[in-house]
C-alpha cells in the first residue's frame, strides 16, 4: 500500500541541513517527494511511497538531523502523487 503525506516541521530546522538529511532518508527508503524551506522558518515535506517507509520518515521528522531542534511536526495524508525522485528546493 502506498501513501503520501505533507508535513510542516517547526523549530530550528533551517540552516542545519534538515532538507539534505530528509532527502538522504527518503532516498534510502525509496520515497519520492521534496523538502523545502518556508519563509516563516518551517520546512515543508512531501513524501510518497510504501506506507511503512512513509511512516518511518514521519517518525524521523520528529527528531531530524543532529543540529536540528524540532518543536512540532504537523502531518496530513494527501492524494497520491507520481513523482520521480526526492528533491530539495
Amino acid at each position: 500500500m502506498h501513501k503520501c503525506i505533507r508535513c510542516y516541521v517547526s523549530g530550528r530546522v533551517q540552516g542545519v541541513f534538515f532538507r539534505a538529511a530528509t532527502r538522504e532518508k527518503a532516498v534510502a527508503w525509496h520515497l519520492s517527494g521534496w523538502a523545502r524551506n518556508l519563509p516563516d522558518g518551517r520546512v515543508e515535506v512531501l513524501a510518497c511511497g510504501e506506507a511503512g517507509a512513509v511512516d518511518r520518515l514521519q517518525d524521523w521528522l520528529q527528531i531530524g538531523p543532529p543540529h536540528a531542534q524540532v518543536v512540532a511536526v504537523d502531518c496530513s495524508e494527501v492524494a497520491l502523487q507520481a513523482l520521480a525522485d526526492f528533491s530539495t528546493g
